[in-house]
This record gives structure tokens, C-alpha cells and sequence, in this order.
């Protein structure tokens, strides 16, 4: 059970796009891996039917005995689901696609939004000592996505440097301006961060003006460059950080990791 009157000592994140392909999973574990650089300690978890996090963290399918599927619908403990990755400091809640189905049986639960957000503030969640959480939610603003803006103190938005990238966000912007409306008020959304992009490229530079223009200090200084080795490191299954720790990909994602600890000194002091 969970203890509703704690208070979640760990920074919660939800990075969140309702487009595919535009960097959130790569996000996510990078941006975890480079955290872990900076002594914090950060937790995972894979709130997306792919799994493409859990894979990416090198945790095997054959491995991940209980997921986020269980954490959500079976009221498991966190000490069941917790899995230890290739990096010491970072742990993973992992995914499978068993989660697809959850958001059908989470219509029928009373308390179907905030299930993740009591699952992750379970007692036991106090013994890892956490920094960072950082949720890594599909690419739909499906009741999953929900569950994870209502369990988060932010969203962290990935952005691909391409054509209409801005107009998507309306859509998602409403979706927090609705949880926060109704069951999370003091979500917050902690940056855009600009992802693939190409500086030798007109257009990532005119969507990068045009959301510096529009958003104004959410944007992240830190731009994530489109580069090979953020691109082949999945399929070693480690983060770019461990596959080629001096790449350009690798130095930004340090550079995101700095800059959002910035932002919440309080968290990592």
C-alpha cells in the first residue's frame, strides 16, 4: 500500500510527446545515464507497450518478470519490480507489451489516473534514495500518459527539429493543462528540449527560432544533435554515454543532465 501523506523526496519527470519518433525513449536514457554521471541516483520507468527503454538499458525480455503492468494493476511492491541495469546508479522499472492492454483495464478502475502516482510513492520507495525519476510514457496521450503527468512534479518535452514540430504540442499542452486542472495542480512542464538537430540545416535552425520565440525560456539551451551514435547505441543496448562516451551525442546529453540540475538544485544538493 501507499502512504499518500509522504512527501516524494525523488524528482519525478514524465517526458512525454504524443508523436512518435522524436527522441523521447533515447531521451529518457540518456538523459538518466548522464544524471547517474553527475552522482545522482535516478529510476526508469517504462511506461510505453514497446519497451524500447527496458531494451536500451540492456534488460532482456526474458528478464523482466514483473513490469510497469504489474506496478499499475496488481498493487505489486516496488522492491518486485525494481531492476538493477549495466549502470550502477540507475535502475529500471521495465516494460512489455502486456502493458497495451492496460489502458482498457484501467477504465475500469475508480482510481484508473492515479494509479503510478501511488505506486511511486510507496514506502519502500524511500530505502533507494532516489534523485531522479524519470518516466518514459508512449507516444499517445493515452490514459498511461495520464497516469504519468498525474505521478510527475514535471513533463520534459522532446522536440524533433522538423517541419510542423510546434504543432503537436497544442494538443499536449491542453492534456496538462487538464491534469493540472484536475488531479495534479502543481504540475509544471520542465522544458522543450530540441532533439535531431542539424546546425548545417535551415530548417532546425528556423524551428529552433520559432520555439524560442514562442516558448521562451522552456526551450533548454542544450540542443541534442542528430548523430549516428545516439542512433547505433540501441542496438548495442546501452546509452550513448557508454557506447561512444566521446561523442557530440554523448556530450549534450551531459550538457541536458548539468543544465536540468540547474533547474532543480534543491533536488540534487
Amino acid at each position: 500500500m501507499s502512504d499518500l501523506s509522504r512527501s516524494a523526496a525523488p524528482k519525478i519527470i514524465a517526458i512525454a510527446n504524443q508523436k512518435g519518433g522524436v527522441g523521447k525513449t533515447t531521451t529518457t536514457i540518456n538523459l538518466a545515464s548522464a544524471l547517474v554521471e553527475q552522482n545522482c541516483r535516478v529510476l526508469v520507468v517504462d511506461l510505453d507497450p514497446q519497451g524500447n527503454a527496458s531494451t536500451g538499458l540492456g534488460i532482456e525480455v526474458d528478464d523482466r518478470q514483473m513490469t510497469t503492468y504489474e506496478l499499475l494493476l496488481e498493487d505489486v511492491d516496488l522492491d518486485e519490480v525494481i531492476l538493477n541495469t549495466q549502470i550502477d546508479g540507475l535502475k529500471l522499472v521495465p516494460a512489455t507489451v502486456d502493458l497495451s492492454s492496460a489502458d482498457m483495464e484501467l477504465m475500469a478502475n475508480e482510481k484508473r489516473s492515479f494509479l503510478l502516482h501511488d505506486a511511486l510513492r510507496q514506502v519502500a520507495m524511500d530505502r533507494y534514495q532516489f534523485d531522479f525519476i524519470l518516466i518514459d510514457c508512449p507516444p499517445s496521450l493515452n490514459l498511461l500518459t495520464v497516469n504519468a503527468m498525474v505521478a510527475a512534479h514535471a513533463v520534459l518535452v522532446p522536440l524533433q527539429s522538423e517541419f510542423f514540430a510546434l504543432e503537436g504540442l497544442s494538443q499536449l499542452m491542453l492534456t496538462i493543462r487538464e491534469v493540472r486542472q484536475t488531479a495534479n495542480p502543481n504540475l509544471r512542464i520542465e522544458g522543450v528540449v530540441l532533439t535531431m538537430y542539424d546546425a548545417r540545416n535551415n530548417l532546425s535552425q528556423q524551428v529552433e527560432a520559432d520555439a524560442r520565440d514562442n516558448l521562451g525560456d522552456l526551450v533548454f539551451e542544450t540542443v541534442i544533435p542528430r548523430n549516428v551514435r545516439v542512433s547505433e547505441a540501441p542496438s548495442f543496448a546501452m546509452p550513448v554515454l557508454s557506447y561512444d562516451t566521446n561523442s557530440k551525442g554523448a556530450a549534450a546529453y551531459r550538457n541536458l543532465a548539468k543544465e536540468l540540475m540547474r533547474r532543480n538544485a534543491s533536488v540534487a544538493a
